[in-house]
This record gives C-alpha cells, sequence and structure tokens, in this order.
C-alpha cells in the first residue's frame, strides 16, 4: 500500500472508531508528539506513519493489529527503537508503539521479573537491582527490552547466565490472528523455542517473565591500549585470555584510531592503537588478578581502570549511543580467532584512499554459559560462536554518509572469510542473505513452519523476517 493510498484508508471515522475501542492513545500526522512518536535511534531514518498506536495492554494490541489487517495498513511495532535500518516505523503505516506497556514486576522470592514489552533495559536493571537481582541485559540502556531478547540478547552478564533469551521463562504475545497467547515450556512450547532468538516474526511480545540472579552490583572495567605495530601480539593475548578466562570476565578487544575521550591522553587522539581489557562483573579484587597479563604483552601507552556499580556500568555507553546520530554497522561471528584472522582485523579493511575512512571494530568474547545451551534448545543458532565482531560508525554531517557506510562495509567484507554466522540483532541491510547467516539451516526450516503456523500472511515482516512458505 503506499503512503497516499494508506492515509486514505486512514479516515477521520476510522481514527475515532479506534481510539473508541482501545484504551491507549492513537496518534495522528497532525497530533502534538507525533514526531517524537515516530522518532528513531538512528538519525538517518525518517519515516512516516500514517497513524501511530500506543497500546496500553495486550487487548489493546490485538485492537490496534485487527484496525490495521482490515484496513491493509502495513504494521511496525516499536520499543526501543534501537533498529539500525528503522524497521518499527511504516513509512505510510501503523506503528504499535509499545512504549506505555513498560512495567516492571520483580518477585524477590522467586527471583523473576515480569516485564512489559516496551519497558527499556533501564527498567529491567533498576527495578532488578533494587532487590540485588538481575539478568542478563544489554550494553546501552536505553534498549528496548523487546528487541534485544527476541534476537537473542547479549550483556556483561551473558558468560554467567547466558543470553536474555535464556533466561525468559514466560512470554505474552498477540499473534496476528489476534490472539493473546502464553508461551513456556509447558504452554505452546514451539512458539516458546521460536521466540528465544526468532526475533520478532511472530508477533506482538506483550511480557516477559525473567529468571534473575543474584550479583554484587560492583563491576571493573579494564581498557589497556597499544601501539599499532603491538597489535598482532596483543590479539593473540586476548585470544588466550578469552579462552581462559573465568565466566565473571568478558574479554574485549579494538582497533582504530584514538578518541577524543578525557580517559586517553590528548596526543594519542586520532593515532592508531589497539586495545585489549575485559569487564568484570563481581568482585573488581578478583578482577584485578586479570590486569598483570595484559601489562606482560607489550608497552601499554594508556590505561583505564575504572570501579563502579553494576548499574553504572549498564550506562556507562548511553551517551556514545545516544540518538540523534546517523548509523551504520556490519557483524560477524567468529568460532576462532586465527592468526589470519587477527591479520584481518588488525588491517580494518585494507589500505584506504583520499577521502575514504580507515574503520575501526571490536572483538567481544562469547562462551561460558552461552555456549553451554544446546544448539538446537532455543532458535538463537551461534552457540559455538566464540567472538563477536562489530563495526559500526556515528556521524552527524550527511555529506559524510558514502564514506561513512563504506568503511564498516570494507572491514565486514575482510573478515567475512572468517565467519561462522551472524548476531540477527546487528543485522542492517543485508535483506535475506543475511537471515540465512543468522540462523543454521535447521533453525531456519523449523521457524518457517512456525511463521507458516502463527503467521502465514506475513502480517509481521518488518523485522529480518522469516518468510512463509506461501
Amino acid at each position: 500500500m503506499t503512503t497516499d493510498t494508506a492515509r486514505a484508508a486512514v479516515t477521520e471515522t476510522s481514527v475515532h472508531d479506534l481510539r473508541q475501542s482501545m484504551r491507549g492513545p492513537v496518534i495522528t500526522p497532525d497530533d502534538e508528539g507525533y514526531d517524537e512518536a515516530r522518532s528513531a535511534w538512528n538519525a538517518m531514518v525518517d519515516k512516516r506513519p500514517a497513524l501511530i498506536a500506543q497500546p496500553l495492554d495486550a487487548a489493546d494490541v490485538a485492537t490496534v493489529i485487527a484496525f490495521g489487517r482490515r484496513k491493509g495498513l502495513e504494521l511496525g511495532v516499536k520499543c526501543g527503537g534501537h533498529s539500525v535500518v528503522g524497521q518499527a516505523i511504516p513509512d505510510g503505516g501503523l506503528q504499535i508503539d509499545l512504549s506505555r506497556i513498560n512495567s516492571v514486576r520483580v518477585d524477590p522470592e522467586k527471583r523473576l521479573a515480569r516485564v512489559g514489552g516496551g519497558a527499556l533495559l533501564r527498567n529491567l536493571d533498576q527495578a532488578s537491582l533494587e532487590h540485588g537481582l538481575a539478568t542478563t541485559a544489554g550494553n546501552v540502556s536505553h534498549t528496548g527490552v523487546g528487541g534485544l531478547t527476541l534476537g537473542g540478547g547479549m550483556g556483561w552478564l551473558g558468560r554467567q547466565f547466558g543470553l536474555a533469551c535464556d533466561n525468559v521463562v514466560a512470554y505474552e504475545i498477540v499473534t496476528a490472528d489476534g490472539e493473546i497467547r502464553p508461551a513456556s515450556e509447558t504452554q505452546n512450547p514451539d512458539l516458546y523455542w521460536g521466540l528465544r532468538g526468532g526475533g520478532g516474526n511472530f508477533g506482538v511480545v506483550t511480557e516477559f517473565t525473567f529468571r534473575l540472579h543474584p550479583i554484587t552490583n560492583r563491576a571493573l572495567s579494564v581498557d589497556f591500549f597499544y601501539a599499532e605495530e603491538a597489535g598482532p601480539a596483543v590479539l593473540r593475548a586476548f585470544r588466550e585470555m578469552a579462552a581462559s578466562a573465568p565466566p565473571e570476565a568478558n574479554p574485549t578487544a579494538w582497533a582504530g584510531n584514538a578518541p577524543a575521550s578525557p580517559s586517553l591522553p590528548a596526543e594519542l587522539h586520532g593515532t592508531p592503537l589497539v586495545n585489549a581489557g575485559f569487564v568484570w562483573i563481581g568482585d573488581p579484587e578478583e578482577g584485578r588478578k586479570l590486569i598483570p597479563a595484559l601489562r606482560e604483552i607489550a608497552t601499554p601507552v594508556a590505561e583505564v581502570v575504572e570501579e563502579s556499580s553494576y548499574l553504572e556500568l549498564q550506562a556507562s555507553a548511553d551517551e556514545a549511543m545516544k540518538p540523534g546520530l546517523r548509523r551504520y554497522w556490519k557483524g560477524h561471528y567468529l568460532r576462532e580467532l586465527s592468526d589470519a584472522a587477527i591479520d584481518a582485523f588488525l588491517g580494518r579493511g585494507g589500505p584506504v584512499g583520499d577521502g575514504e575512512l580507515r574503520a575501526k571494530g571490536s572483538l567481544l568474547a562469547y562462551g561460558g554459559a552461552i555456549g553451554r545451551v544446546g544448539i538446537g534448545d532455543t532458535a538463537f543458532s551461534h552457540r559455538d560462536a566464540m567472538f563477536e565482531f562489530i563495526t559500526s560508525e556515528g556521524w552527524e554531517d550527511a555529506e559524510e554518509d558514502q564514506a561513512r557506510l563504506a568503511a564498516p562495509r570494507r572491514f565486514a567484507a575482510a573478515m567475512e572469510p572468517f565467519a561462522s554466522g551472524v548476531y540477527v540483532n546487528v543485522l542492517a541491510d543485508e535483506a535475506s542473505g543475511g537471515v540465512q547467516s543468522a540462523y543454521y539451516a535447521a533453525t531456519l526450516e523449523r521457524l518457517t513452519s512456525l511463521k507458516d503456523r502463527y503467521d502465514p500472511d506475513n502480517v509481521f515482516h518488518l523485522n529480518h523476517n522469516i518468510p512463509p512458505t506461501r
């Protein structure tokens, strides 16, 4: 349906009828708050829905889905809006904005949190930590719980407790037929399997029930920076640390031009550097025992060692990842970090010519509890991944778009020969080939069968889509 056709279908009468049939507000392009509601995290996304509905509960969601299907409107589902390509915002369609379904109710005795489908990670972290509890959540606190968890959900607690999706014991979902369904090990277990990693393909999740774990609320972040020529030794040491580090440690590595950060001496800003370090969740003194090994690799040009609360850690990337910048990223999973992969990583996409940018990239170690879940136990496929590679850019000036897009593409292409797949939550513009890389063939076949059952008309296709058979 074109934008003009969609707007013709959204008459004053039909909007009135929708408003009368649901509890939450309905926003048109002429209403105050429309631009804020349609805004995306990535400033490159500028889409204009014909209508934005903000349901208050699952019944409202069912009403909105039914309305959209009657009117032939394309449906998009928005939580935090962090999709790099703005999938949550249907241009000329009906946006289901879950931001008002954001409650978090914690049962400290059962160690469970019931979390609304529109909650942000900060809502979950803050509510659970009041009781000395937490569960795996991503590393930017203004990310939506829904999108992160449905794709798998990696975070600093992942090596200790598994992915976010591994810690969901129950879902409440509204499927394309308007039915409100529970999904757990005992209720609709096929759907429960698919929601743990299969993305937003099967409906609108209005509530997650998470398993919580006791934590100390203490964290240690360690970053050692080295001259670029020390890169091979640094990455080999990072590889060894990832293989032997306890689950409280999250080994990290990075290669790029040093940012203008107050944590780094001014004379290093803009200089090509290599970094290795880790994030430790637990007693910082235990984590500090890993630091001497970093000093033995080579002489660091800078050291950044910071203690914080876990809650502070969870918000520490918020400013760098704030909305309003133009964004792009690419990623891969790697089962191993061979010497050839190290050379490709340090090459950062190869030599650059005039007007080209040299990309930056990072590596994060997986393993631990993530790998202890069977590959077929959830829809999340890549349990055997040992490293996640990401290269990303954030910028303000639209005139830089071509160079800023090209740099991560070159870097990702250089790393692709070593890749075992990709994290569905970092897919950008890879289209169907990206989805095929995100899931093993047997998993994708099973997900397609679920799509045939719960969304045979592909109502929910503004996602990293798994199309139905027909």
